[in-house]
């Protein structure tokens, strides 16, 4: 396990497991589709064991409350960071990324943000990442608008 410099045991590396969806919640209820910890961009080390052979996710932090049908729909089989483009600090956010790209075999990368112009600002970073990397990943964007519907 990785210890950080906050000293939170709660943001030390870690594999979520899952049992099988039909063990894991009583009829009707969703299943978190969340296998790692942490998600937040700014927590999760390049060297994080999940990040190799991964689909990564990169998720403007308003996404999973505006978006319903966010795990089945962007978390299953893909790993997750998130991060908020007006308010974090962003300034190593490229960096991360390129270095999350680079040190792994990353097979495809989604952005999720919201149709609100703050939040292409995450769009931006994550291609200027994959660029840097200098690996030919594939990197889809999707769109939510602010009531909750799939733009793109």
């Amino acid at each position: 396990m990785n210890t950080l410099a906050c000293g939170c045991p709660g943001a030390n590396v870690r594999t979520v497991e899952r049992p099988a969806v039909e063990e894991a919640a009583p009829a009707g209820r969703l299943v978190s589709e969340l296998r790692q910890w942490p998600t937040q961009l700014h927590l999760v080390p390049p060297s994080a064991p999940y990040l190799q052979n991964a689909h990564l996710l990169i998720a403007a932090d308003c996404v999973p409350f505006a978006y319903a049908e966010f795990h089945r729909d962007f978390i299953k089989g893909r790993v997750l960071v998130n991060a908020c483009p007006k308010l974090d600090d962003t300034s190593p956010y490229v960096d991360k990324l390129a270095a999350i790209i680079a040190q792994n075999e990353i097979r495809s990368v989604t952005v999720t943000i919201m149709e609100v112009p703050c939040c292409r600002g995450l769009a931006m970073l994550a291609q200027e990442a994959v660029k840097r990397s200098g690996k030919d990943v594939p990197l889809e964007v999707a769109v939510i608008g602010i009531n909750g519907e799939r733009r793109s």
